[in-house]
This record gives structure tokens, C-alpha cells and sequence, in this order.
């Protein structure tokens, strides 16, 4: 079968510290640092193979994610830019639905003919961190699209485990838009994972600011509307995404190279600060400051963009207003997933206007080289087409 893969070379900084685990699995724990010279095509792939407990997946939509971009651009030395986990060469795509079409003899809860979202977070389920309940933080971690193949293809092998059926979604949408809604799942269970089970969530009536909106942070508008923010401001230098957030809910918008964050979010809270403050930007070095002075009695600030540097913080702000910073990571576990499906099944999120372009999987390269342009919101991939 096809697939848009991406290749690099092994060629970690002069600087980093291989770790034998890194030696061992081939996997770069800070991709940043290690994979050199990218190239990423349409090719030939083998076909998956369907084990007892997996489905066979006929992939419907896949988005183009940050990390999918950030596979494709480099820093100055050719280095990819993503800092995470990953593994070359695979398959990209991580944020999809398919359609089963072949189950394993051991399967259970789904059959042919069902729609699917799936996790991208291959927990083991036997690791410590797994069985203390954190699966985004499992020792043996897999990712579909960054250490296994992905769905940037048209057929996918995965877990029955990791599968989430999208009846209600498709029900609310119809077939062909429901699938691409459902794609959005995993982006948006991210963004709930890192609100609501990382950051705890926030009082109804609350102020929350959403920095970059990209579809995380457009997601992030969207569920900060439904769960009853009391305003909502976001900072993102696209106008078109600028005016997706708008039919999302967010009551002011602004390009933060044209104003002072700080001094906005002052203004508008009367001198109060807000309460909730989500970093999807991945540029946590220029947005993190301007929470701190923005921060309000109590605030807490959610970082779910990715960024291979150091950060400055000024800690007095925290210790003296009793301020609260959380990371988050991935999506998987705590009811994040069922509960975004309910939420948009329910029409309580509707996520469909941040899709603004469709390719076919011929011309995926594409939907990422237009991914770097900044302005879309969710760039979808149909292999099918």
C-alpha cells in the first residue's frame, strides 16, 4: 500500500547524550536532537498485518497535526523540529477515523463494518506508570505516526483497546462530514486531557486566554465555551484562524505582535488577571511571561504546546498568587476520548469549522508543506479519494 512516509538520519548534536535505552530501540527520546536530514514522500509501504486482538482500520480522514509539520521544517542545522518521541522511517498520521473491515480472532468489542477514532498513545498497560493510572506516561511507550506507522495511509493495523466507536457522531453529521469531525477527536482529547484531568478544569465564569490557534488551541476555545467560561481571549497571529475562534466562542481576539498580552488581559479583567491560561502556541519562551502578568489569584497556566528550549519564569508571581503550573501530555486514559465523543455527539462542541482544507493522500505532502503556512485551521488527508 501507499503511505506518506517520513525518513531521517540518525545523527544526534554534538551536545546530546545518547542513552542506551535511545541505543537499545532506535527511538530518539528528544527528536530534535537526533534526526538529521528529513525527507518525507508518498511510497510504497507493506500492507499491516492483523494480529488476534487488532482490527484492520480502512482509513476515512487523518489531519495534519503541529508535529506532522514539524517533522517536515528543520532549525538551522536540518535537525526536525519536533522534541518528542520518534522513530524514522514510519508512516505519519496520528488524528483519524476509520472504518473496520478485518478483526482478529480475539476481538471483542467491535465488528466489521464499525466506525472508529482511535488513540495515538500505545500504552502497555503493564509498565508502573500504567498501572498507577498514567498511560500518557507509559515506560514502553508506542505513537502511531511517530515510533509506528500511521494513518497518512489507507489501511491501518491497531488494538481493538485503543478504539472508540463514533455512532453518536455520525449520527449528529452524517457519514462523510462525521468522519472528518471524528478525526478531530484526538487533537481535542488533548486539549481536554490538558484542561480538565491535567489542570483540573475551571470554575463556570471564569476568564481563560488561549495562546496560538492552531487546532489545539482552537479546541481549546471551543471546550473552554462549553464548559462555561466567562470570557474567553485568544492570541494568534493567523486572521483566519483568528476568525474560526470567533464561530467557536471566543469573545476577543487579538495578534499578539500588534498589542501587549498582559496589558489586554488586565485591561479587560479590570486589574483581576485571568484565571486560566492554556499555552498551545509552542512558544512558551514569549507566551509564559505574559501569563505571569496577567496571572490572576489562583490562576493556573496549561502548557500543551511543545518547545525544544528553556523557559524563563519568575516564581515570586507563582508563590505570591498562589499560581499553578501544569504540563500536560497526550491524551489517553481518565475518560478524555468517550468524553469528547459525547460532547460533540451531543452538539455541545462542534469543532467542524476549524476543517478548512481536504487532500488526497497522493498529495499529502502537500497538506503539510500548506500546513506550515500557519493560517489553516485542521487540514484533513482522505486516502480514500
Amino acid at each position: 500500500m501507499k503511505g506518506l512516509v517520513l525518513d531521517a538520519a540518525w545523527h544526534p548534536k554534538s551536545h546530546y547524550k545518547v542513552s542506551d535505552w535511545e541505543k537499545q530501540t532506535g527511538k530518539a527520546i528528544t527528536g530534535n536532537s537526533i534526526w538529521h536530514n528529513p525527507t518525507l514522500e508518498v511510497r510504497e509501504w507493506p500492507d499491516p498485518k492483523v494480529g488476534p486482538q487488532d482490527v484492520l482500520l480502512e482509513i476515512q480522514a487523518c489531519g495534519v497535526c503541529g508535529s506532522d509539520m514539524h517533522f517536515y521544517e528543520t532549525d538551522a542545522d536540518n535537525y526536525i523540529l519536533y522534541p518528542g518521541l520518534t522513530k524514522f522511517p514510519t508512516i505519519l498520521g496520528h488524528e483519524f477515523s476509520g472504518k473496520v473491515v478485518e478483526i482478529g480472532k480475539d476481538v471483542k468489542m467491535l465488528q466489521v463494518g464499525d466506525y472508529v477514532t482511535v488513540e495515538e498513545m500505545i500504552w502497555c498497560g503493564r509498565c508502573t506508570p500504567c498501572r498507577n493510572g498514567y498511560p500518557n506516561h507509559c515506560t514502553n511507550l508506542e505513537e502511531i505516526g511517530f515510533t509506528i506507522p500511521g494513518a497518512f495511509a489507507r489501511y491501518l493495523a491497531v488494538d481493538e483497546k485503543f478504539c472508540w466507536k463514533v455512532d453518536g457522531i455520525l449520527d449528529r453529521f452524517g457519514l462523510e462530514k462525521g468522519l472528518e469531525v471524528a478525526a478531530l477527536s484526538e487533537p481535542t482529547s488533548v486539549s481536554y486531557n490538558a484542561m480538565f484531568t491535567r489542570g483540573g478544569g475551571f470554575k463556570p465564569g471564569h476568564f481563560v486566554s488561549v495562546f496560538g490557534l492552531g487546532p489545539i488551541g482552537l479546541a481549546a476555545v471551543g471546550l473552554a465555551e462549553a464548559a462555561g467560561a466567562g470570557m474567553i481571549v485568544g492570541f494568534e497571529v493567523s486572521a483566519q484562524r483568528r476568525q474560526i475562534a470567533k464561530q467557536l466562542g471566543a469573545d476577543a481576539l487579538f495578534d499578539p505582535r500588534e498589542v501587549s498580552p498582559h496589558e489586554v488581559m488586565n485591561e479587560l479583567s479590570k486589574g483581576v488577571g485571568f484565571d486560566f491560561h492554556v499555552e498551545a502556541a509552542g512558544a512558551p519562551h514569549l507566551t509564559v511571561p505574559e501569563m505571569e502578568k496577567a496571572l490572576a489569584i489562583n490562576g493556573k497556566v496549561i502548557q500543551i504546546g511543545r518547545a525544544a528550549q528553556r523557559v524563563p519564569m519568575y516564581l515570586e508571581t507563582f508563590q505570591v498568587r498562589r499560581g499553578q503550573f501544569f504540563g500536560a501530555q497526550g491524551h489517553s486514559g481518565h475518560e478524555n476520548f468517550p468524553n469528547v465523543v459525547r460532547m460533540v455527539a451531543s452538539g455541545r462542541l462542534d469543532l467542524s469549522p476549524i476543517i478548512t482544507a481536504r487532500y488526497g493522500l497522493d498529495d499529502a505532502v502537500a497538506a503539510i508543506a500548506q500546513s506550515t503556512e500557519r493560517r489553516d485551521g485542521k487540514i484533513m488527508v482522505k486516502p480514500g479519494q
